[in-house]
């Protein structure tokens, strides 16, 4: 399992982008998708949503559970992936392109955000 180098990552397994124009995308991890099992239904934030970092902003629904989406960053919602509420097994099959989860302009970083080598050492793969 390899995570992309120019992400940041939270202890809650979201990854986030660098800002372009103050947005960031994000979505969950290889690692995360991966535990989850087959994810079947997603719930994302609204656009408009202030959300704020390591608060829940969704859920993820797989085959084996339902697990809490959390933002790593303060900010306003500005896009969701209609594609992943449409075919929510992209979260699977492609974590770190298509199945990105919301965008974000960012008001605020958190600190303790990871970097990818950080991540794979915390999530331990």
């Amino acid at each position: 399992m390899s995570n992309p180098q120019q992400l940041r990552y939270s202890k809650e397994h979201e990854w986030l982008t660098a800002a372009e124009d103050g947005v960031s995308t994000v979505g969950i991890t290889e690692f995360a998708a991966n535990a989850l099992g087959d994810v079947v239904y997603v719930q994302l934030p609204d656009v408009g949503d202030t959300v704020a970092a390591g608060a829940t902003c969704g859920e993820l629904e797989s085959t084996k559970s339902v697990s809490d989406l959390y933002s790593p960053v303060n900010g306003e919602v500005t896009a969701v992936n209609q594609d992943v509420s449409d075919d929510p097994s992209l979260v699977n099959t492609a974590p770190f392109e298509g199945g990105w989860l919301f965008k974000v302009r960012v008001s605020e970083e958190p600190k303790d955000l990871l970097s990818a080598d950080e991540y794979t050492d915390f999530a331990g793969n």
